[in-house]
């Protein structure tokens, strides 16, 4: 595997090569300033809430995970199989700095995914913001222009990302990565 980078056979037919994706900084920051701006439906119809009802970090929904809808599962356990697919190469340090690219461009399509699909109550879909956060970080640090060091830490954060979902998030099929 050493030296190989991403194999076509390593990931959903989705997620493979001639898929056309938006320049992964024009999407970065488009997700961005999307997850940035407060949600204005959540605003008109819930304004006496709180501001503080969208914390920085991750929290579980009274003790209990938060729920989640199809899409999201869906959108999560493909990005979970696709880092599962190359985590031997990811932990030895053997993925090609063209493998980590296109991990991001994978990693930033599925966020597309699920920002554009995912329909949660506000609360949850709060949290969910810190989980896509780390998931754009994590691709940002493995895109076209980041070192084989930057992007392999950008490949672990994103791995940390997918097992804090499986934390927070109840989704019974998702398995934790080990790393």
């Amino acid at each position: 595997m050493k030296g190989e980078g991403f194999s076509k056979h390593s990931s959903p037919e989705f997620l493979q090569p001639g898929v056309t994706f938006m320049k992964h900084s024009v999407l970065v920051s488009t997700v961005l300033l999307a997850l940035s701006m407060p949600p204005v439906f959540a605003a008109e119809v819930e304004h006496h809430h709180p501001h503080d009802e969208h914390p920085a970090e991750l929290q579980l929904n009274a003790g209990k995970q938060w729920e989640t809808d199809a899409p999201l599962r869906q959108s999560m356990t493909e990005l979970r199989q696709l880092f599962a697919s190359n985590l031997e190469g990811i932990h030895a340090n053997e993925i090609a700095l063209g493998g980590y690219h296109e991990l991001a461009r994978n990693t930033e399509s599925a966020v597309s995914r699920i920002v554009a699909q995912c329909k949660l109550p506000p609360a949850a879909d709060a949290q969910l913001h810190i989980i896509v956060a780390e998931l754009l970080s994590g691709a940002e640090m493995m895109s076209d222009h980041a070192n084989a060091g930057t992007a392999r830490n950008g490949a672990v954060k994103v791995i940390e990302a997918l097992n804090r979902y499986g934390q927070y998030f109840n989704d019974p099929g998702f398995k934790m990565l080990s790393y």
